[in-house]
């Protein structure tokens, strides 16, 4: 089966996929020269799928094969997951409008030129990724997160290349502390990956609910629960909602962004960096993340990495 996207707005597919091989491989996302490929669990079954991509921003072309698939249930799944992996709801000209209007912004719209953020396949692989992610660096923590995705996660082939559907919330809720410490998880983050795999299997965390939850209590629910607190509750509003009015300015990626590119190399406090960060409306989570890109780029320059 095959099914094409026509996004709406500038798309630079290669740009907005690249988080997918900055930090290294991820087993459940293979992003290789011009193809993008990922399993999806649908009905307790696993579909693997191909994207690629032709054209320049302005007239982007996205096409998916489905192998071995002719269902509608199935291309719409696909469509709609693809699309949130693309972010293809992203007001972009809406995003450079504003930004015309912030010396910053203005600077990186041209380099970054139909850059958007991936939003997360599933909420659930978003929070597991998030709890990888705390405290240590995102190179470490894709690894870490490699480890469980090939331990628990199901191997599937797709156009001969092996990759792994992401682990269910079922089956992590029965993994033991212990599976994960040898993977170099902490023991408190093992146990926070369990406890939230065991919240979804019991149906306790309802995502579909949650996305209809204003920011701030969506953010008071997720800081309940064991190991999450606000820096990963906004990571979930940007990367698995799309929310466009949230800055994760606890972050200290974030945090950096400002000091280098509003603060003269210092560092601006949570208060001050969601203060000039509201003056970007609904645009702030497109701003963050081209901050964070433009970050990149100057470390890069610099020798310094990522």
């Amino acid at each position: 089966m095959r099914i094409q996207l026509s996004p709406d707005g500038p798309l630079d597919v290669p740009q907005t996929l690249a988080r997918y091989r900055i930090w290294g491989e991820d087993p459940s996302n293979r992003l290789g020269a011009g193809v993008f490929r990922r399993v999806l669990a649908l009905d307790g079954k696993l579909h693997g799928y191909a994207v690629r991509w032709a054209g320049p921003p302005d007239d982007a072309r996205i096409m998916i094969s489905v192998p071995g698939s002719r269902s509608t249930r199935v291309a719409e799944a696909v469509s709609g997951e693809v699309g949130r992996l693309l972010f293809l709801d992203a007001d972009v000209l809406g995003f450079y409008r504003a930004a015309k209007s912030d010396a910053v912004l203005q600077g990186l719209i041209a380099p970054f030129y139909g850059m958007r953020p991936t939003l997360a396949p599933t909420p659930f692989e978003m929070l597991v990724g998030a709890v990888t992610a705390q405290q240590v660096n995102l190179a470490f923590a894709v690894t870490t997160r490699g480890r469980l995705v090939r331990r628990f996660g199901r191997p599937v082939q797709v156009e001969g290349e092996r990759l792994y559907a992401f682990p269910a919330p079922e089956t992590l809720a029965k993994a033991k502390v212990r599976d994960l410490r040898r993977m170099q998880f902490s023991t408190r983050k093992a146990e926070y990956i369990i406890g939230l795999a065991r919240l979804v299997a019991r149906g306790e965390l309802d995502f579909g609910r949650l996305a209809t939850c204003p920011n701030e209590q969506v953010i008071a629910e997720l800081t309940r629960i064991r190991g999450f607190g606000r820096w990963t509750a906004e990571w979930f509003l940007a990367r698995a909602l799309g929310r466009g009015d949230v800055c994760p300015a606890g972050d200290l990626a974030v945090r950096k962004c400002f000091a280098q590119f509003y603060g003269r190399g210092r560092a601006l406090s949570e208060r001050a960096i969601r203060r000039r960060a509201a003056g970007w409306g609904p645009h702030q989570n497109l701003a963050i993340h081209y901050l964070l890109a433009g970050l990149r780029q100057l470390r890069a320059k610099a020798g310094g990495g990522a």
